[in-house]
């Protein structure tokens, strides 16, 4: 699809989705997670899939050719979390694939040793001083991730974590910013788009629907379409999924919106609706 982004209501919902459910055998379905399945919460370890939105997963897998998380936690706690093994799982932002059936996931073979150095670069700058300001640290595999929602002063701790991208910068690491969230990454190209398109690269389907909600899913976003444009799927369906702190460019990007995980569930339920 292409064109100006629509929100979604059912009819829409099934005129936007009649490719995939024409020929769901030859359709992937690609999903971020956190503030697309499971809400957006304080404490990243309490986030959840709930088992309505499990449920509409299991059947979905059953009917579509590929069906894939594509998460920034490491592929084996996205497969925790929303716990279908089944499916494949994209971790890191596409560092890591989790096959399903495997028990180990395939890591970037570039991102091994700067993984370690990231890793040494957490332990480093995790100081008193951090956990005075409530900077809660976060392992995502060959990422370390600095959060600081629901900080008692969070602008206090926006400016300790700036902090702390200046360190990484001039360590040669990668940083990258998110909803109250600063990633310190290897310096290598990876994004979720990337992997996107090297898993579908894998398999031969004729379209892809991508459902996301903050700034690394517009990768995925560039990615789906940008295998449009190369002939190498005939149709795509890019999700964005509205929110408080979303960026603009998730809606403006989209071919279709809906709002929060509850539009994200009514989408679901019509990708198999009879």
């Amino acid at each position: 699809m292409s064109g100006h982004t629509r929100g979604v209501t059912s009819a829409l919902s099934y005129e936007a989705l009649a490719p995939l459910r024409k020929d769901p055998a030859h359709a992937a379905i690609l999903l971020d997670i956190d503030g697309t399945l499971s809400p957006i919460v304080d404490q990243p370890s309490e986030a959840h899939v709930s088992e309505r939105t499990r449920h509409l997963l299991i059947q979905i897998a059953r009917r579509y050719g590929l069906v894939a998380c594509v998460s920034g936690r490491p592929a084996s706690e996205a497969r925790a979390m929303v716990a279908i093994g089944t499916i494949f799982y994209l971790g890191s932002h596409g560092a890591e694939l989790l096959r399903p059936g495997w028990t180990t996931p395939m890591l970037d073979p570039r991102l091994q040793d700067w993984a370690r150095q990231v890793h040494e670069f957490g332990t480093r700058v995790d100081t008193p001083d951090l956990r005075r300001h409530r900077i809660r640290l976060e392992d995502k595999g060959s990422i370390v991730a600095f959060h600081w929602r629901g900080a008692r002063d969070e602008e206090a701790a926006r400016a300790a974590v700036d902090g702390i991208a200046s360190q990484a910068e001039a360590a040669g690491l990668a940083t990258h910013w998110g909803r109250k969230v600063l990633e310190v990454r290897p310096p290598v190209q990876f994004d979720k788009g990337a992997g996107i398109a090297n898993l579908l690269s894998e398999v031969e389907l004729d379209g892809a629907l991508y459902v996301g909600d903050d700034v690394t899913d517009l990768d995925a976003f560039r990615a789906i379409k940008n295998l449009a444009d190369e002939g190498k799927l005939s149709y795509v369906v890019r999700v964005g999924v509205r929110s408080d702190e979303g960026p603009e460019e998730i809606v403006s990007e989209a071919d279709v919106a809906v709002d929060g995980t509850d539009g994200v569930r009514e989408l679901l339920a019509a990708l198999i609706a009879e």
